[in-house]
């Protein structure tokens, strides 16, 4: 069985038994066949944005407000291009652009600043305190105030890989520090719409 999708111009294709066995031993491979240990601090961090993607998933089965649930269907699409983008390591970089692989750029960032925008502005979501998770008594907010801590684990993670020299592409750091505000918001509206305590 194999399956192909398609994420801000750049084709994915799988067409192989997700149970390989190459990683049996330990490792895994990057974009273009590279192969590292699974221990690697770049797999390590795209594997806490997969985290976030699964979490999103359930925020927006249980999502009541569709702007919440509009917004997270979004993102988790955003995230599979952060991901390849993190999954690509950095001396194979020129032949991940020269293929047409998704970059994080100034667009990626002006939408999730809009959706900033929206929440406060427009409905009238501000940063008065911190909330306890899961006190308001929504599952959705409660998850998105899970994906919220995994982004800032991953984020520094991230810092830590531009840091040793092994991100060419700095806008993805701005882009998952928004990401994580950008969660925290949205799981206020989500408790608000639910009628949360």
């Amino acid at each position: 069985m194999g399956a192909v999708f398609r994420s801000r111009g750049f084709f994915f294709a799988m067409s192989m038994s997700i149970s390989t066995r190459r990683g049996d031993e330990g490792q895994t491979d990057l974009m273009f066949g590279r192969r590292v240990s699974k221990c690697d601090p770049r797999v390590d961090t795209y594997g806490l944005l997969d985290e976030v993607n699964a979490i999103l998933g359930l925020a927006r089965v249980d999502a009541t407000e569709p702007f919440v649930g509009s917004s997270i269907a979004k993102i988790q699409k955003d995230l599979v291009l952060v991901m390849g983008e993190l999954a690509t390591h950095e001396d194979d970089w020129a032949t991940y652009r020269d293929k047409g692989g998704g970059l994080v750029g100034e667009s990626m960032l002006a939408e999730l600043d809009e959706l900033v925008r929206v929440l406060e502005t427009d409905r009238g979501i501000s940063f008065a305190r911190w909330a306890v998770p899961g006190a308001a008594g929504s599952r959705s907010g409660a998850a998105l105030d899970m994906a919220r801590t995994v982004v800032r684990h991953a984020e520094r993670a991230i810092v830590a890989l531009a840091e040793s020299g092994r991100l060419p592409n700095p806008m993805l750091l701005r882009w998952v520090n928004r990401l994580s505000d950008l969660f925290w918001l949205l799981a206020r509206l989500e408790e608000e719409h639910a009628g949360a305590k």
